[in-house]
């Protein structure tokens, strides 16, 4: 556990299985996050997740499967929360299923958010107009801003499922699959974005966005999209998505803007901010 400026930061486990498989796990967000099922997994994975949730009583199972799987998590009693078609080489589907262990977990639902969101899918994404350009540099990060990133996340998230408070977590996703970008004005690192890569997948998930309080209101996050979806094309990646906020509407009008879909809400689903959230997935196809 990691302690930034008086505020105790609970950092998630993330592990591989023998069988390929990519765990994070942790009571900061009170889950197990299954983020990849690996190809040599057979139905005793359903198992060894169900016995890490009990010994550690976390209240959650969430798990991210291509279509193949999907029968054997029903049968095991999750649900259906999201679906990206073509998330995989562009053509075969990924589902995000869940368990609930403990009722509990799904009796503080942000209910008016799913109204705003309701009405922000009724409504005509409108079109992405960036007023900050020439103001800004927007540029990809490299491993000597990583503390420059890490400062950013600490200002702007009191938690985060991921350790991206701590500099030393960056450089090691900078090595491994994630490129971040960020926005500078006069010298000034002001908001930052990564995509996390998977090359053998074909996908990238758009994640991290964070802009100051002060740099806020001036469309630095669809500036930092439309770069980096420039970037997937490069690296071929087909299938672009995102987990958003629920309760963030400005975050997931900004991908509506960007013709990204709805693919359904993770409910109570992610520590950020102080508390747990639930999620919106959206989705797009390059």
């Amino acid at each position: 556990m990691n302690e930034y400026r008086g505020v105790k930061r609970m950092e998630d486990r993330i592990e591989t299985t023998e069988k390929g498989s990519i765990i994070q796990h942790g009571k900061l967000n009170n889950r197990i996050y299954l983020i990849k099922l690996g190809a040599k997994e057979g139905p005793g994975i359903l198992d060894s997740l169900r016995q890490l949730a009990s010994e550690m009583a976390y209240t959650k199972i969430f798990c991210k499967v291509p279509e193949w799987a999907v029968p054997l998590f029903i049968a095991d009693g999750y649900m259906t929360e999201a679906i990206i078609p073509g998330f995989y080489h562009g053509s075969d589907a990924a589902f995000f299923m869940a368990k609930y262990l403990d009722s509990d977990r799904l009796m503080d639902l942000e209910n008016g958010s799913f109204g705003e969101l309701s009405e922000l899918l009724k409504s005509p994404p409108g079109e992405v107009r960036l007023t900050s350009k020439g103001k800004f540099n927007i540029k990809q990060l490299e491993a000597e801003n990583a503390g420059d990133i890490s400062e950013l996340y600490r200002r702007v998230f009191l938690s985060y499922p991921f350790p991206i408070h701590n500099p030393e977590y960056i450089l090691k996703t900078m090595k491994e699959n994630v490129r971040y970008f960020g926005v500078s004005k006069k010298g000034k690192l002001v908001a930052v974005a990564s995509a996390e890569i998977d090359q053998e997948g074909e996908n990238a998930e758009m994640t991290d966005f964070a802009t100051t309080p002060e740099s806020r209101g001036q469309k630095l996050g669809q500036a930092l999209l439309a770069e980096m979806e420039k970037e997937m094309e490069v690296q071929r990646i087909k299938t672009l998505y995102t987990i958003a906020r629920l309760r963030s509407i400005p975050m997931n009008r900004v991908f509506l803007k960007h013709r990204y879909q709805y693919a359904g809400t993770l409910l109570s689903n992610t520590n950020i901010s102080g508390s747990i959230e639930s999620m919106n997935v959206y989705y797009k196809h390059l």
